[in-house]
Order: structure tokens, then C-alpha cells, then sequence
């Protein structure tokens, strides 16, 4: 809905698709949508329908903003009306489950005619929705297109920057939601800023560790897409992950804060996937891991905040952050 926002004040005919028809009949009738970015009037002219055919079968382009473990269903469904070459960017931050596969993976198995591209970076869905400046990356591997969405989605405010990196975009968006849960967990259970900080920083070296054996470039983890969105999502309660972390820092259980919820807080269902993946490919990713056994395999919050902070001091020593050329990452 917000990028929806963006779109229009780009010069789009914007047509938005939702499942739930209150969500139609809201955007339609009142200009908003009180299911998912309540209290935030839309930019007027955005349009809404709960047909999938309509929706996607004359675009220009396509944004996916489904929650990620939703993005495969939903693009089976639109194949058949997709037209050849209709670029489809991912703004959908997780790693489907199962198949431990990136958005852009899972869109180009269900599109194969399609071009895909991932839109990431530091973009909180209020902010850009009330157009307050904001800057993030459009990654494409076909750099015509990617030049060509990023001219059409770019305007006074939402400034884009271009990029091939379409595994490193998607896997720092993904990440920095991981990365957040962990951030408020120690605000949770009060262990202080430096903490925090500790955590994060360390977690975008694990990120960079598992991008660089995915074949993404080390640059993309240092940018908007990376260190860019990590430190927003991770030290803000804006934030669906780290106010996730808090409650779960504070003794609260992982079903209970999720049914209080009616927005996807995508991190809590990447954890697994991001762990899976970092054994099938031998990656040490141990913040990763202490939270796969804190949300998924039965390990209390006092284990696993121990079995993260154990590993803290040979995660700090130089060598085992650095990259092929001794450089610390």
C-alpha cells in the first residue's frame, strides 16, 4: 500500500491488489486501508481490486509485496496472465521455507518469462507512505530494465539507486529482519545498547559470509541495501522484528505476539530457512542459529541468549570476519 503511494506520486495509474475485500472496498470507497497502514490517508487515485486477472494482466510492471512465504502461490496463480518480459520486482524481505530459496528465486521458477528485479533498503511502509525522503536499491540483472524502473519509480522523495545485484539485495532484506529479532531481544531482556550494537554488527557479518558464498558482492552489504536497512529495521519499534524481539526478551512467547498481529512479521518465519541454508552451504551463522533454536526447536531464551553470546568472543577476533583478502567485514 505504500509503495502504492510512491507509485502514484511517480505519475502511475496504480491498481492495487489485496485479498481481502474490506481492503478493496476501504482503498475504493475512503482512501485507505485500515486493515494494514491504518490512520494514513492515500494518495488519491489509487485503485484497488481483488481480482488477480485485472490486476496483472496490463501492467507495465509489477511490484510483489505478498508476504514472502505467500510470493510462489501468488505468482502461480498470475502466470497465466502475465504478459512475456513484464518486469516483476520483488519488494517481499524473507526466504520461503522449505526450498530455502530467495524472493527473486522463488519469482523466477513461477515467472520464467518474466524479468525480475528486487526493490530493498531502508523504507518504513508510514514513512514513505507520507512521502518523507527515503533512498533504496533496485537490483536487476538486466541493467536496460533496471534503469528503466528505477527513471519510473524514482520521484522527489524516493530517491533510487540502480544495482545488479539481485542475490545481495534480496538476501540483506531478508537478513535484516533476522538480525532485528536478535536486536530486540537484548533490548527485551536489557542488556544494553552496546549490546545491540554488538549484535548487529556482527549479523551483517554473517550476512555478507552467506551472500558472498550465494555469489552476491560484498558492496551491496555495506549499502542502502544492507548495513543501510539492517541499522533502520534493528534499532527502531517501528520495526515488526525488533518489537517482536522485545516481547520475546521480555518472556512472552513466539505464537502469542503473532496472533496479536494482523501484519506478517517476516522474520519470524525466515529464521528457519536462512539456518537451513546456512548448513546446506557451510556457513558459520551462529546469531542466525541461537534464534532458529530459540523460535523453532524448543530452546529456552536463557539457553539460547547463552549459546549467542558463547560465541561472541571468537565472532569479534578479526580473522573469522574478513573477507578472501584478510579484510575485516
Amino acid at each position: 500500500t505504500a509503495m502504492a503511494c510512491v507509485l502514484r506520486r511517480s505519475q502511475h495509474d496504480v491498481l492495487l491488489w489485496a485479498r481481502e475485500p474490506e481492503v478493496v472496498a476501504a482503498i475504493n470507497g475512503q482512501g485507505v486501508n485500515p486493515i494494514f497502514l491504518s490512520g494514513t490517508p492515500l494518495v488519491a487515485g489509487i485503485r484497488a481490486t481483488s481480482d488477480l486477472r485485472q490486476a496483472v494482466q496490463d501492467c507495465d510492471f509489477i511490484l510483489m509485496a505478498v508476504p514472502a512465504q505467500h510470493v510462489r502461490t501468488i505468482a502461480g496463480s498470475m502466470r497465466q496472465w502475465l504478459r512475456r518480459l513484464t518486469p516483476v520486482v520483488s519488494c517481499s524481505k524473507g526466504v520461503e521455507r522449505g526450498s530455502c530459496a530467495l524472493m527473486p528465486e522463488v519469482l523466477a521458477d513461477m515467472l520464467p518469462e518474466a524479468v525480475v528485479a528486487v526493490l530493498s533498503g531502508p523504507s518504513f511502509a508510514r514513512e514513505i507512505a507520507a512521502d518523507l525522503p527515503c533512498g533504496v536499491v533496485l537490483a536487476c540483472k538486466d541493467w536496460a530494465v533496471g534503469e528503466s524502473l528505477a527513471r519510473q519509480i524514482s520521484n522527489r522523495h524516493f530517491c533510487v539507486h540502480l544495482s545488479d545485484d539481485v542475490t545481495g539485495a534480496a538476501l540483506a532484506g531478508a537478513m535484516k529482519n533476522v538480525i532485528s529479532i536478535a536486536s530486540g531481544i537484548a533490548a527485551g531482556r536489557k542488556l544494553g545498547d552496546n549490546a545491540r550494537a554488538t549484535l548487529v554488527t556482527l549479523g551483517l557479518a554473517e550476512t555478507s559470509r552467506l551472500g558472498l558464498v550465494k555469489g552476491a558482492e560484498l558492496q551491496t552489504f555495506l549499502g542502502l541495501a544492507g548495513a543501510g536497512d539492517m541499522m533502520l529495521t534493528a534499532h527502531s519499534l517501528q520495526s515488526r522484528n525488533t518489537s517482536l524481539g522485545v516481547a520475546l526478551g521480555e518472556g512472552r512467547q513466539l505464537a502469542d505476539v503473532l496472533a496479536e498481529r494482523k501484519e506478517v512479521t517476516e522474520g519470524a518465519f525466515s529464521v528457519e530457512a536462512v539456518a537451513a541454508l546456512a548448513r546446506q552451504l557451510h556457513v558459520d551463522m551462529p546469531i542466525t542459529q541461537a534464534l532458529d533454536a530459540l523460535l523453532n526447536r524448543g530452546v529456552g531464551l536463557d539457553a539460547a541468549t547463552a549459546q549467542l553470546f558463547k560465541h561472541l568472543p571468537a565472532l569479534c577476533r578479526v580473522g573469522d570476519n574478513a573477507d578472501s583478502a584478510g579484510k575485516p567485514v
